[in-house]
């Protein structure tokens, strides 16, 4: 009975706000309401009649400025106000309504119809309720009017009471800030994330707090991410969405067995307190269990079209049987790979559905974005499996998965660990020969290429691993093609092998090649660590010169974050710097006495 009343309620208001539209004065209303209204609430006049007085005084009124002129409610024994001649109480008085009617529907359906100039002036009046604010912005969002639904709940976070927004406030939160990143708003994410923050109501300070450290985590700079993280749980201690960005930071940070711990740790407690249903503590239950596996479950459902073709590859990749050998032969310049017809037939027709070609100028990257089309090319892997026998389809796989996935260190396992074993094969067959494996000859890049997103893809989630098949990567390309030395150069220093770090940041570039800012911050932090200050002192004039804003960004505590407008920054830029502080600013906290020096140095610098 109810969901009738809401679907006549609705085709009524609309039809009364068409009328109203037509021409704003109330006697309009009244004659639509007894000749069109009734057929909306099937024939029952007395219903069409007590109804339009009601909507009438809620509905904004674009000659008044968009305020209402409502009507005086009649007493019991005065006239109604439906203008039949009969006292309220034997007219509209008597009359029930078979649900509610939301005090704010009339501004919901004009924020839904209003273009234009007539909506901004509408928002700007400021006499837009916050639920139909709220409302109206989600039905845009829902319908794909994604610049209409920006702009109404824009007006929604605008208001000066935040205290008295409305309880469905939270999503409607998270879907601007999610508009905003989509629609590359950048300024107004970050503007909107701080007024909530400074003097947002105690849960929505949370949820920014959650969505912050979230959003720390995607640009890599982890020890904001963790400042955010502890913040967020001193003001919602209690939030089970704590226990699933604790164990994504800390899989991040690279402590797979502490995530393991602390996601335990939350099951338990709010276990304990009861107020979860079955499906939140299961989902904490599979977390405590295994964290890698239960986010990369949640991430390849959470793909909607694609769930089912991720689920597939996943089951393939399990249970991919071991390479075959490639042929290799020595030439003058080393170890050439070349690709066989039978291989060069599999990377046809995978091709034919994969239908983009990589970016032979690029290290790892494609000349258009195949992901479009991947639930195509997925499933006919899934159905062509032998495909995996050519390195080219490992290759342009791997860049794929790694361009998607890479940055999330629960995928490793599932995706990229059965295509480095692959991988391996195929390196243990090339160092078998003792010579060089240089890229630009014959269709070694292929192997190259693939060997870099797997490294990249790894590099989160299995580190250890990563490194290893970066380093054998080195030994191959002695030219460093690839660019591994800086990322291997890190990894080191997060595993406190200092002495092999330093020994790395040593090799010398080729006479065309400009130092690495994160090599040679990678060579002071070393020296530092194993005290030649001297040297390290040295290292550090030799980044100054090489990037002037890189010392002062390091030792900030919150400097304004730069946008990357590239992957890889401009050297000497203030992005560069930035993009160096968001990799590697964790390992200078966690390097005892290492800032205070860096900050010593910055005034030894100034005084230069």
């Amino acid at each position: 009975m109810l969901a009738m009343w809401v679907e006549q309620l609705l085709g009524y208001a609309g039809g009364a706000l068409a009328a109203i539209r037509a021409d704003e004065h109330y006697p309009s209303l009244m004659a639509w309401a007894r000749d069109e209204g009734v057929g909306y609430l099937g024939g029952n006049i007395a219903q069409a009649q007590a109804l339009a007085p009601e909507l009438w005084n809620q509905t904004p009124l674009e000659r008044l400025d968009f305020a209402c002129e409502p009507l005086a409610r009649p007493g019991r024994n005065e006239p109604c106000w439906c203008d039949s001649g009969r006292k309220m109480k034997h007219c509209c008085g008597a009359v029930s309504l078979p649900g509610a009617v939301p005090p704010h529907l009339m501004w919901m359906l004009s924020l839904r119809d209003w273009k234009g100039d007539t909506l901004k002036a509408a928002l700007e009046s400021g006499r837009a309720p916050a639920q139909a604010l709220l409302e109206a912005g989600l039905i845009a969002a829902e319908g794909g009017q994604r610049g209409r639904a920006q702009q109404v709940l824009e007006t929604l976070f605008q208001a000066a009471d935040w205290d008295h927004l409305p309880e469905q406030a939270e999503p409607a939160f998270e879907l601007l800030i999610e508009l905003y990143q989509e629609r590359g708003f950048n300024r107004k994410r970050a503007a909107l994330l701080d007024a909530i923050l400074e003097r947002g109501p105690l849960f929505l300070r949370g949820v920014a707090l959650e969505r912050l450290c979230l959003m720390h985590l995607d640009s890599d700079d982890l020890a904001s991410a963790r400042e955010a993280f502890v913040r967020a749980q001193q003001t919602l201690p209690d939030s089970p969405t704590l226990a699933y960005i604790e164990a994504m930071l800390l899989l991040h940070e690279g402590h797979p067995q502490e995530a393991r711990e602390r996601a335990d740790f939350w099951f338990r407690r709010l276990a304990r307190q009861g107020d979860l249903d079955g499906e939140q503590l299961q989902f904490l239950a599979d977390l405590a269990d295994n964290p890698g596996a239960t986010l990369a479950e949640q991430m390849v459902n959470s793909e909607e079209a694609l769930a089912e073709p991720l689920m597939g590859l996943q089951a393939l990749l399990e249970a991919l049987p071991t390479a075959p050998r490639l042929q290799f032969e020595v030439g003058d310049e080393g170890t050439e790979y070349r690709s066989t017809a039978r291989e060069d037939t599999f990377f046809a027709a995978w091709r034919e559905v994969f239908g983009v070609d990589v970016d032979e100028e690029a290290a790892l990257g494609f000349q258009a974005d195949p992901w479009p089309q991947a639930g195509d090319w997925l499933n006919a892997l899934c159905a062509h499996p032998e495909w995996l026998d050519s390195p080219a389809v490992v290759q342009t796989l791997s860049m794929a998965l790694a361009s998607r996935f890479g940055s999330l260190p629960w995928m490793a396992e599932s995706f990229f660990a059965p295509l480095a074993a692959r991988l391996e094969c195929w390196l243990e067959q090339i160092e078998e020969h003792a010579a060089p494996f240089v890229w630009d000859v014959a269709d070694n890049a292929v192997l190259l290429r693939a060997g870099l997103a797997l490294v990249v893809g790894m590099e989160r989630g299995d580190r250890q691993r990563s490194r290893r098949l970066a380093e054998r990567l080195l030994v191959l390309d002695e030219n460093d093609s690839l660019g591994l030395r800086e990322l291997v150069l890190d990894q080191l220093l997060r595993e406190g092998r200092d002495r092999e770090a330093l020994a790395l940041s040593d090799q010398p570039q080729g006479d065309d090649e400009a130092p690495l800012l994160g090599v040679l911050m990678g060579r002071v932090l070393a020296l530092y660590r194993l005290e030649r200050f001297d040297a390290a002192e040295e290292a550090l004039d030799a980044v100054d010169a090489l990037n002037a804003h890189v010392v002062a960004m390091l030792c900030a505590d919150n400097p304004r974050p730069v946008p990357l407008a590239v992957e890889v920054p401009e050297p000497g830029t203030k992005a560069e710097a930035w993009q160096y502080r968001a990799l590697m600013r964790d390992q200078w906290v966690a390097t005892r006495g290492a800032l205070k020096w860096l900050a010593e140095q910055r005034r030894r610098l100034a005084e230069r």
